[in-house]
């Protein structure tokens, strides 16, 4: 008997799959897919819930300074003149940064085998790459989902059934977190 479910797939595909859900169940909360995909897809984004309700709270804050460029009223960078070349002008700054502590630092690393990287993009600058930023759904996992799952024993996703899909007769679910 197999410890997991196959879905009729190799294994690179499978886990590529596999992989897209359970980064996409994260982003947006909530996939349609087939009765067989979510629950393999439900056993992974709870492992990395898991992770993230354990570790939600182990970080320390460390202050830091950071040399930011000057600019001026238009947003572009001050330079000044200094023996024929042009220098940009910074400023110091202190800043407050999350440092993981190691256990959280590994957990991090273990979502991030699973999860792809996920690039938002505004519906008003769509085509243009300048507009577009980057996700950072283990971050999401730390700050949102951690603190509101920390008062639950695991069951952090639901199923919910629609029907059988018109095309192969597939029973199709909604997967969310709850």
């Amino acid at each position: 008997m197999a410890m997991y479910r196959k879905l009729g797939k190799k294994s690179d595909q499978r886990k590529a799959l596999l992989r897209n859900q359970v980064t996409q169940l994260i982003y947006h909360g909530k996939i349609k897919t087939t009765e067989a995909r979510a629950k393999e897809v439900r056993k992974i984004a709870e492992k990395l819930i898991t992770m993230a309700v354990k570790e939600k709270d182990n970080f320390e804050e460390v202050k830091v300074t950071a040399k930011v460029a000057r600019k001026d009223k238009d947003g572009k960078r001050m330079k000044n003149l200094v023996d024929g070349k042009k220098v940009t002008l910074y400023d110091e700054i202190e800043k407050t940064v999350k440092k993981d502590l190691p256990s959280r630092l590994h957990a991090r690393r273990e979502m991030l085998k699973v999860l792809y990287p996920v690039v938002e993009v505004p519906a008003e600058a769509a085509g243009k790459k300048a507009a577009t930023k980057k996700v950072d759904l283990t971050d999401k996992l730390f700050t949102e989902l951690g603190p509101k799952y920390s008062g639950r024993n695991g069951g952090y996703t639901r199923i919910v059934k629609i029907g059988q899909r018109k095309g192969d007769g597939a029973l199709e679910v909604f997967l969310e977190l709850v």
